[in-house]
């Protein structure tokens, strides 16, 4: 049975440790998707048309590695591709806490379903998308933090 792993997020944007977790998540499984999920509580930065075009454009030529988006509960959405795994980054005792929650309702919804967690390298744990949201937002550079190019014209306000 193929091994397929979705790694959801609202990646909004996509940085160089979400790239850094898909990247070593391909040495675990077969296939990982990158699921843009919707969060009703927040509104989005960048289009999601947008990320999805950048992030394929970063997987180029890496078939076991599709996007997705979505608008329903993880656990839901894994089950209906077929994953049974959730891939998932922690950078700090702070993310574990939040996606340890998070797992066992998962579990509940879909009891199939395991949670892996990879540890961000080191080097790239000081980045994350507020940040880098804020960072863009104010005109600075953040190439170095991102696996793709931003065109020079800013997301929505």
């Amino acid at each position: 049975m193929k091994k397929i792993a979705l790694f959801p997020g609202s990646f909004d944007p996509f940085t160089r440790g979400h790239e850094d977790i898909v990247r070593r998540g391909l040495k675990l499984f077969d296939e990982v998707v990158i699921g843009i999920g919707k969060n009703a509580r927040k509104d989005r930065y960048f289009p999601l048309e947008q990320m999805i075009g950048l992030i394929e454009e970063a997987f180029a030529g890496e078939p076991a590695v599709r996007v997705i988006s979505y608008d329903d509960l993880t656990a839901t959405v894994a089950r209906d591709i077929g994953a049974r795994f959730l891939l998932r980054g922690l950078r700090n005792t702070t993310d574990f806490e939040y996606e340890n929650g998070i797992s066992q309702v998962n579990r509940y919804i879909y009891e199939d379903v395991e949670t892996v967690f990879l540890i961000t390298s080191p080097e790239l744990s000081p980045i994350s998308s507020s940040i880098i949201r804020d960072l863009h937002r104010y005109g600075k550079n953040v190439d170095p933090f991102l696996p793709y190019k931003l065109k020079s014209e800013r997301a929505k306000e």
